[in-house]
């Protein structure tokens, strides 16, 4: 619920226990040529917030958590640093004000995958394969540090970098920023009632 125009312009519609609070979409450097730590330091230095709620996607550590996960930290963001792009941080010392991070995972890089299933594999092959087997030899005694290391040393010459999203992540993405946006709602605007504030993302 962006309410800051109503303070200003139409003050008979602000409720009682009603918040202030603006929101902005600033876009990617590669779109706007302008980082994105610059447009908020303007923006703070003009509208002279209390905090600040910075939103992005995550490049997530496990398939698991795709589109499942909220991340929430009040030590700030690094917006592109998760898919090796860091830009300006938003923390507080770069801001001068609390910034709150909110991320929700939506990429996973192809490494991670193949380590995900390694590791699912070599945790089938501990529980059922008796202890003279050698069906899966070298990687059930290798620990997830070391797995991770072969993977990265095999993948990367052929794949680099690469990160996948899944096929359903618009879908995702709409389901997870009503979660977000709804919380958000009810946690900026206690004095209205949680149906009010949640009314608008049906």
């Amino acid at each position: 619920m962006v309410t800051r125009h109503l303070f200003e312009y139409a003050p008979d519609y602000v409720d009682e226990g009603m918040r202030s609070v603006c929101a902005i979409a600033p876009g990617v450097l590669g779109i706007t040529g302008i980082e994105t730590g610059d447009i908020i330091q303007g923006i703070v230095q003009k509208v002279q917030p209390s905090a600040i709620i910075a939103i992005d996607a995550l490049a997530a550590r496990s398939i698991d958590r795709l589109g499942t996960t909220i991340q929430i930290s009040d030590t700030g963001i690094s917006p592109g640093s998760g898919v090796g792009n860091k830009r300006h941080a938003l923390n507080q010392e770069t801001l001068g004000i609390p910034v709150i991070a909110i991320g929700a995972p939506s990429v996973v890089y192809a490494n991670t995958i193949v380590l995900d299933a390694i590791q699912k594999l070599t945790e089938s092959l501990r529980q059922n394969a008796s202890p003279q087997s050698n069906v899966g030899g070298i990687l059930r005694d290798l620990s997830p540090e070391e797995q991770g290391q072969l993977v990265h040393e095999v993948l990367s010459p052929f794949w680099g970098n690469l990160v996948v999203a899944p096929k359903e992540t618009d879908e995702q993405i709409r389901q997870m920023s009503k979660v977000i946006a709804g919380g958000l709602n009810v946690a900026l605007q206690p004095g209205l009632e949680t149906s009010d504030t949640l009314r608008y993302l049906q």
